[in-house]
């Protein structure tokens, strides 16, 4: 006969703890501080990664250390410092993605047998701390969400880096899942769309063009197979069906290249002057490929970008916010999370 019991009922007949499923937001990472040496820190863990600088020979650690480590951070830091949340004394990234964190755990309470929580791939809390926490609340099955719609080598395949490499170092591996992509996912664009209605709703001025701008990646990476490409056009172009809008009213370009090769064009500054050069007077700017509001969107899209466009003739600029913890946005991860999980809750 077979008996069936209960996940509710908390222990087994054996005695041993109930069995949890841990849930791991992960997204990119951030400084400890806002000054040269955080920056340093996190630096040279992020850009000794050989996803994100495949090329990881002698000619690139003399540049690495020799150079970039002793310039950048500064100037980064100067950055940083610009957006840095003061009363926390932590970056956007983290506040929000902690938020995230806080308002997954409450809106799945209904499971009480799941446990949520969060991490940086670079920098702290680490991948390895958080593994580590939800291991010793007694999860045996973990479920990664990387924070990224689109996949890339460099964002989403390190994440799972990472976690294969933590579980590599543990004799009693929880079982492991990863949530897949979701650029082209009903939920997330229709969320995309209400946001950019409600953000250009709430502005004095109606943009007279909207421009999609995702994080960049060397054109090398993408000839080599990585599928991030197709994924940031295939969610501009359902966010252009979902709205209404062509082409010529919602572009798509890429943002925050890095070094002398070739990075995936067009590129969002050099749009951003032509649009004013050419006359035009009106933009608003949205990052799709952002789960959380940072670095790359409040300050190189709100500030630096907004300098560019009035700079050259532009009037009107405004950055629309990521979806962060927003009601839409958190709706998102919710059912992302839920779908993933079944089997399990």
């Amino acid at each position: 006969m077979t008996v069936v019991i209960p996940i509710g009922k908390g222990r087994t007949a054996a005695g041993a703890p109930r069995e949890r499923v841990g849930v791991l937001l992960v997204n990119l990472g951030t400084p400890d501080t806002a000054d040269a040496r955080g920056l340093r820190v996190y630096l040279k863990e992020f850009l000794s990664d050989p996803r994100v600088i495949e090329k990881q020979g002698l000619i690139w650690k003399l540049a690495l250390n020799g150079v970039i480590l002793n310039t950048r951070p500064r100037r980064k830091a100067r950055d940083y410092l610009k957006i840095w949340n003061t009363e926390r004394n932590e970056s956007p990234l983290k506040t929000i993605t902690r938020a995230q964190s806080d308002k997954l755990g409450a809106a799945i309470t209904d499971h009480e047998h799941v446990v949520v929580d969060w991490a940086m791939r670079y920098g702290n809390p680490s991948m390895h701390s958080r593994i580590a926490a939800l291991t010793a609340q007694g999860c045996d099955r973990l479920l990664v969400v990387p924070l990224y719609p689109q996949y890339s080598a460099a964002t989403t395949a390190t994440v799972c880096d990472e976690a294969f490499r933590v579980l590599g170092e543990m004799r009693a591996q929880p079982t492991l899942r990863v949530t897949p992509p979701y650029y082209d996912d009903p939920d997330y664009v229709d969320a995309l769309a209400v946001s950019i209605e409600r953000h250009i709703a709430s502005l004095s001025f109606t943009p007279e063009i909207i421009m999609a701008s995702f994080h960049g990646m060397p054109q090398a990476y993408v000839d080599k197979g990585d599928p991030y490409q197709a994924q940031c056009v295939a969610t501009t172009e359902a966010l252009r069906k979902r709205m209404g809008l062509d082409a010529k009213k919602l572009m798509l370009t890429f943002q925050s290249r890095f070094g002398f090769d070739q990075w995936l064009q067009p590129y969002t500054d050099k749009t951003v002057e032509k649009l004013a050069k050419d006359g035009v007077k009106r933009i608003a700017i949205v990052t799709p490929g952002f789960s959380a509001d940072c670095l790359e969107t409040l300050e190189e899209i709100a500030q630096e970008n907004a300098e560019i466009f009035r700079h050259n003739g532009g009037e009107e600029f405004s950055a629309i916010p990521c979806l962060n913890d927003s009601d839409p946005g958190m709706d998102v991860i919710r059912k992302l999370v839920l779908r993933e999980l079944q089997g399990w809750i």
